[in-house]
């Protein structure tokens, strides 16, 4: 069911998004009456789903998830419909326009997406507000991984910074490591201040093994027993407090966690503390080292840090985050192309659908649609051939230079354009399916 529901969002996104790219494309096209002779969600190649004729222009679904397209008459684009190119300039073709109104129709696209994921992370912000745990709060320490341990860090250090700089919020620590390939972090240890180098193989580990290095430490309260599991039929109830598991000390919930996975398939004693009185449970382990067991939520141990934003105040609020995910977008870029072997954790559609979440929250929802319409806005603008960013390549060099570019040349530039992107599409996709077949 988890499956169904991150596709289901994953289309749902998808959709929203590349209809209105297409939008940015399409209502400028026809201020300026040019003729749009196709408006496609997805690729209707061979065939298409659902389509219907209004006007001049073909509206419809593609059965190929892949994209969406507009088909402006008079433009040399994915349809490569050389026939059209050979007859003389119509005055409603594109060709036919002058410079600066084929350039808007181009960056109409891009312009919608940015618009777009400002507006959303808006509304976001003004409906749920801003949550999170501020670092300086994190008054058990952290909780490391195997990583973190070996680049020195252990169970109970304070962050203090990255790089000598502060991190405001304690859950990106991680992201400002791998984003800003920093080189030490500085944590607090029995009232002393310690520095650790982190490497870049060390940067490289993370990213291939998705370590967080560092998690807020937090004493295990059961906060929630599913139903039909072992937790449940050993007796354990919500509420109660674990102390140790076969006699080893877990009063911290990643403590519990790392013990039970060590006892995968086995049964294991659960010392726990229930209305004053010390009980002993038995509770069988299973193959994915669970017992069915969840903790309170940390707003029970911390204090975190709100902020609410009325309607006008959220606006500029949703420009800066838009502003950090472009920000933060570009930097994951330079990091897949500088920290070794980060190009292989590029991924496709799998790994998209797959950072929904398993339930559908509508605030996770559009927080994840926002950055997808800023990273959408991002990849259409470069300046490759076969996006909008490669047109406008080609328009900026006419309005300069007052001369179009040889059609020949836009004709093979935009093949080479395909290629490339077909191309990244099977290496990312590629990727997912090697990590779907090897568990990698």
């Amino acid at each position: 069911m988890e499956v169904v529901i991150k596709i289901a969002q994953f289309i749902l996104s998808l959709s929203i998004l590349i209809v209105l790219h297409e939008l940015g494309h399409f209502i400028p096209a026809k201020l300026f009456k040019t003729r749009v002779e196709k408006f496609y969600l997805f690729f209707d190649w061979k065939f298409s789903l659902f389509k219907f004729k209004k006007g001049e222009t073909e509206y419809g679904i593609g059965w190929l998830p892949l994209g969406g397209y507009v088909k402006i008459a008079g433009m040399i684009d994915e349809s490569m419909d050389k026939e059209q190119m050979k007859l003389p300039p119509q005055p409603w073709e594109f060709r036919s326009k002058p410079a600066w109104q084929r350039l808007i129709v181009m960056v109409g696209g891009v312009t919608v997406n940015v618009i777009l994921g400002v507006l959303i992370y808006a509304m976001v912000l003004f409906t749920w507000g801003e949550q999170y745990l501020p670092t300086k709060n994190v008054k058990y320490g952290v909780a490391v991984d195997t990583l973190g341990y070996q680049i020195g860090l252990r169970d109970g250090d304070k962050i203090l910074s990255v790089d000598n700089k502060e991190v405001e919020n304690i859950r990106k620590v991680p992201l400002e490591i791998i984003l800003n390939k920093a080189t030490s972090i500085q944590v607090e240890r029995d009232g002393q201040k310690m520095n650790f180098d982190i490497t870049e193989d060390d940067l490289s580990e993370m990213i291939k093994n998705k370590y967080m290095l560092v998690e807020p430490r937090f004493p295990f309260e059961v906060g929630m027993v599913i139903k039909g599991k072992a937790a449940e039929q050993a007796g354990i109830l919500e509420g109660d407090k674990i102390l140790a598991v076969n006699g080893i000390s877990t009063i911290y919930f990643q403590d519990f966690v790392k013990v039970v996975q060590q006892n995968t398939n086995l049964p294991i004693d659960i010392q726990l503390i229930r209305n004053g009185d010390t009980l002993v449970k038995t509770a069988q382990v299973n193959e994915q080292g669970k017992i069915g067991i969840g903790h309170k939520s940390i707003d029970n141990y911390f204090e975190l840090d709100t902020k609410t934003y009325g309607f006008f105040a959220s606006f500029p609020a949703g420009i800066r985050k838009a502003n950090e995910t472009f920000s933060s977008y570009l930097k994951q870029m330079k990091v897949l192309f500088t920290v070794k072997d980060a190009h292989r954790e590029i991924g496709g559609f799998a790994s998209i659908a797959n950072a929904y979440s398993p339930e559908w929250d509508w605030q996770s929802f559009w927080a994840f649609t926002a950055f997808l319409s800023i990273v959408l806005a991002i990849m259409n603008i470069l300046p490759i051939p076969a996006l909008d960013g490669g047109h406008v390549m080609f328009l900026l060099y006419e309005v300069i230079t007052r001369r179009k570019p040889n059609e020949k040349l836009m004709e093979y530039a935009q093949y080479a354009g395909m290629i490339l992107l077909l191309a990244l599409l099977l290496y990312a996709n590629g990727n997912d399916v090697v990590k779907w077949i090897f568990g990698k």
